[in-house]
């Protein structure tokens, strides 16, 4: 019941064949289960234009093995011939030896292990990428991808990033059930790349009559049958079939009025009902010994030998090779490289569907049994089948295997996938429960997205646990709860209980203590901080293991840089010094990239500068995929705001905050950077809305080192808004914190704003006072912006202008000395504005200068501010304007002005929109320009403004 030819696809396979004749190209076929990807593949790979070219193909499995790879290790197990004829291979593809057992004999010799998993990972990539580079032209067939391990996606988006200049890559998956990593896999293809992307949708009620004709190789089907069939079988391709093979075998084709039935939606049941019924009633017509091993083959799922399908069915040899071959002849199996296995997997779900639970359990303790002499055992496959016996003891222990070999290969997280499984559904000892928690404790740290397991992690270390594993829990929860964003005092607690119970571990002890260490709990003093500090320093030396002392090192020097502590420069110093400058483990990428993230907050770019570019290198180098380099990205937004790189940061800002979706407590750097470049940009009503969330989610996520540039943000956009004292009271309990944690040499950035604020307002006192407790507080502390940030203050609270603006000029150098050229500028607009009032001729030079730095930043709601200072007193200014190609500087475009005399008439953004076919969003951000350049804080100011007669200036 095969149709001999394509039909319904010839748009589809054109376009398959087309990509794939022009390498480099990636083409994904996605579809629902029995849609027909892969029988478009296969037309595919026959076709002439393809025939030439070496075709790899290797498919994911529904029961994974904790081995990774799997079906590109399956792509490339038969290419010995091959490669013994290619040219030579490098030294890297050594690498593979492990991994291909099969390709020894034309592989280079094995290479030695390196200490870093990331690191192995990574050679293991560029060894496979090179053996497909020399094969020649070659087409890489990767069927099921929605049931890939994660190793295999990460393969994938290595590869196509380097794809060789003879590859093409042949994708298909369920799009119901693809994850969107998988999603991603393709998402960022180099432009030399060819690109499709084929949906296959079901056929129509004309498509689906003429693939009847074709699988039964008759002309004249009649139409009413023809509709007939497509209403049952909703134009999927399998169920087409299907039907057609029952009703072949009750011998009706045409008289086919036996009842009506529909098929629901796959995302509601696996196996659309008219292929479930249709299969079993074709199974329940074959003779008993074929249904036995029917059902022995659904329960195995997998390719299998014919030993172990007489093993599992349970009948005589005979007999189970009699019923194999009705099944063969049926249709419902197939052969596939000596194995058998069903020919759809929608029939193997069917006929798995219909046997009774009491066989069921019985077929899968076989089947269990039977896998035990597999060399090597499927572990995953054997831990499926003893669960589904209900064999629960014996299938812990196998899971248990299962994950510690998905960690030994770098699969973190099929590790945490058994080990949770596992903890949720198994009946487990106290001790034992303990143990595993522990492991899927370790392996959920490892993946970028952890999955909400600390209540399966709490409830072990609430039962009987002795104290090195009951203090490794708690260490954990406290982890997790950080990378997820929860209570800040609850982590604490987690650290608090740990410690005392990891004195045979220092380092895990110290690791605790830096925990304690960080201010990240606004109710503890710094002065408890810094006894776990110090503590930490001191159980460095007995951790012992070199790696492990970096690690613990690069977190005490960015807990002491972020207090001010000058003893982060030498412990910065000795990280270096033991990683040589060039850190390679992922705990030593972890130091460089930590202790850059405080030095950028406390404005050391330079030193920020310098480690960060070494962190991401090493990061590059030993997993060109992973989370760490995607973590030094995350530092290296803060460090391209703070140096005034803003070109192309909202682009990388977009990608990260989208990386970063379900990690709250990462995705909060991405945030601020994204609500300060708004700012910045003059979109206000953006600022507004996000700055303030920023400020409170920071607060409760603990991440104090970001509060400045946020809590800045809101002091200034209020500030010249006239509502000051709002954003202090907004703003109030983080400067509490900074207070209480002794942060203010990271702090002392928002200083200028907060004294900007309460001079607003008249509390010049206040804000005096605290300018000059600052200075005295932060005087012998290492605190590089106070150098900047306290003279930048002074300059709001000095009467006299000639002495406000010599404030504001020494603090416009010493931001030039640090690299920080947004702050120098706007220094520099507020030095000109006092100078202006004693006119004094530097003024207009001075703005001028402040003018130049915001057009080359981009700053439009500084550059419209500054622009206001220079017509008012006579300055010219550069008429480009960088918000648009027209260049219409500080006025208004006639875009802009269309918005604003609208919007002074009443009407509201949407009305606008709907009368110039524009976005409520494109109004907005008119509105916004309009209002900035006219310096007016309101809809309603403009009705006096672009009153009949009056002219915009």
């Amino acid at each position: 019941m095969i149709s001999p030819v394509l039909v319904g696809r010839e748009e589809q396979f054109q376009r398959l064949v087309a990509a794939v004749s022009r390498p480099p190209a990636v083409v994904v076929v996605e579809g629902e289960a029995g849609i027909g990807k892969t029988r478009l593949v296969a037309e595919m790979a026959a076709h002439a234009h393809v025939a030439g070219r070496v075709l790899l193909s290797g498919a994911c499995r529904r029961i994974r093995e904790p081995f990774p790879l799997g079906p590109i290790v399956e792509a490339l197990r038969g290419t010995s011939e091959l490669l013994a004829v290619a040219a030579g291979l490098s030294p890297v593809a050594g690498a593979l030896r492990g991994l291909l057992p099969e390709l020894a004999g034309v592989l280079p010799p094995a290479l030695e292990p390196l200490d870093d998993r990331a690191a192995e990972r990574h050679r293991l990539f560029r060894g496979l990428v090179e053996v497909l580079g020399v094969l020649g032209p070659v087409v890489l067939v990767v069927e099921d991808l929605h049931w890939a391990d994660e190793q295999t996606v990460e393969f994938l988006a290595h590869l196509l990033a380097v794809l060789p200049a003879q590859a093409s890559v042949v994708l298909t998956y369920r799009g119901e059930e693809a994850a969107a990593g998988i999603r991603d896999v393709t998402g960022r293809l180099a432009d030399s790349v060819l690109h499709d992307h084929v949906v296959l949708a079901g056929l129509d009620a004309e498509q689906t009559h003429a693939l009847a004709e074709s699988i039964l190789e008759v002309e004249g089907v009649t139409p009413e049958f023809g509709r007939h069939l497509y209403e049952l079988s909703s134009g999927l391709p399998l169920a087409v079939q299907e039907l057609l093979a029952l009703l072949q075998a009750r011998g009706a084709l045409i008289r086919l009025r036996s009842g009506r039935w529909a098929r629901k939606a796959l995302v509601a049941l696996d196996v659309p009902p008219g292929v479930r019924d249709s299969v079993r009633e074709r199974v329940s017509r074959l003779p008993v010994a074929a249904q036995e091993v029917a059902e022995a083959a659904a329960v195995l799922q997998a390719p299998v030998a014919v030993a172990a399908l007489i093993e599992v069915a349970g009948l005589p040899r005979a007999e189970t090779v009699a019923g194999l071959d009705e099944l063969l002849v049926s249709g419902l199996l197939a052969e596939r490289d000596g194995m058998v296995v069903f020919r759809h997997v929608l029939a193997a779900q069917a006929v798995y569907g219909g046997i009774p639970l009491g066989r069921r359990q019985d077929l899968h303790t076989r089947a269990a049994a039977a896998l035990r002499s597999v060399e090597p055992v499927p572990l995953g496959q054997q831990a499926h089948h003893l669960r589904q016996a209900d064999l629960l003891h014996e299938w812990v222990g196998v899971a248990e295997q299962a994950a510690e070999q998905a960690s030994m290969l770098g699969d973190d997280t099929e590790a945490v996938r058994i080990l949770e499984d596992v903890l949720r559904n198994a009946p487990l000892e106290p001790e034992r429960r303990g143990h595993l928690a522990a492991r899927l404790g370790w392996a959920a740290c490892q993946v970028l997205h952890p999955p909400e397991v600390v209540a399966l992690l709490s409830e072990a270390v609430e039962s009987e646990q002795p104290g090195p594993l009951r203090g490794q829990l708690y260490l954990l929860i406290g982890v997790l709860q950080e990378r997820l964003g929860h209570d800040p005092s609850v982590q604490r607690r987690a650290f608090a209980a740990a410690v005392d119970d990891l004195d045979d571990r220092p380092d895990l002890a110290a690791w605790v203590m830096t925990g304690l260490g960080r201010p990240i709990d606004p109710t503890v003093p710094l002065a408890e901080h810094a006894f776990w500090l110090n503590r930490a320093l001191e159980t460095v030396p007995a951790i012992g293991d070199p790696v492990e002392e970096v690690f613990v090192l690069g977190k005490i020097a960015t807990s002491l840089s972020g207090i001010g502590d000058p003893r982060w420069a030498a412990l910065t110093e000795d990280v270096r010094h033991r990683t040589g400058g060039r850190p390679r483990h992922r705990q030593e990428i972890n130091a460089y990239r930590s202790i850059a993230e405080n030095a950028c907050c406390a404005g050391h770019f330079q030193i920020a500068d310098q480690l960060l570019s070494a962190a991401t290198r090493g990061a590059a180098e030993a997993d060109s995929s992973g989370e760490p380099l995607t973590r030094c990205r995350l530092v290296g937004l803060l460090l391209a705001y703070g140096q005034g790189r803003w070109a192309g940061l909202d682009q990388e800002v977009a990608v990260l905050l989208e990386e970063y979706g379900e990690r709250p407590f990462d995705r909060i750097t991405a945030e601020t950077v994204a609500a300060c470049l708004a700012l910045a940009r003059g979109a206000l009503d953006t600022a507004r809305r996000d700055l303030s969330d920023i400020v409170k989610r920071t607060m409760a996520l603990g991440g104090y080192e970001l509060l400045t540039l946020s809590v800045t943000g809101i002091l200034r956009l209020s500030a010249a808004h006239g509502q000051a004292e709002n954003a202090l009271a907004a703003t109030g309990e983080a400067v509490a914190v900074w207070e209480t944690k002794g942060l203010w040499p990271l702090a002392v950035r928002a200083v200028p704003a907060l004294a900007e604020a309460l001079a607003a307002i008249g509390r010049y006192d206040q804000a005096t006072d605290l300018v000059v407790r600052l200075s005295a507080t932060l005087d012998g502390l290492d605190a590089p912006l106070a150098a900047a940030a306290l003279p930048h203050a002074r300059g709001h609270l000095t009467a006299g202008p000639r002495d406000a603006a010599a404030h504001f000029l020494a603090a416009a150098s010493a931001y030039d000395r640090l690299g920080a050229p947004y702050e120098a500028a706007q220094a520099r607009e507020q030095a000109a504005g006092r100078l202006f009032a004693a006119g004094d001729e530097r003024a207009e030079e001075l703005l001028s200068a402040a003018i130049t730095a915001f057009q080359e930043l981009g700053a439009r709601w500084d550059l419209d501010r500054a622009a206001q200072v220079a017509r008012r007193h006579g300055v010219a200014t550069k008429s480009r304007y960088p918000g648009g190609p027209h260049g219409y500087g500080p006025s208004l475009s006639p875009r802009e002005r269309e918005v604003a005399s609208m919007a002074a008439a009443g009407l509201t953004n949407r009305e606008i929109g709907q009368e110039l076919f524009l976005s409520p969003k494109t109004v907005e951000k008119h509105l916004s320009a309009a209002l900035r350049k006219l310096g007016l804080r309101s809809r309603a100011a403009l009705g006096s403004h672009l009153g009949p007669n009056r002219d915009e200036p």
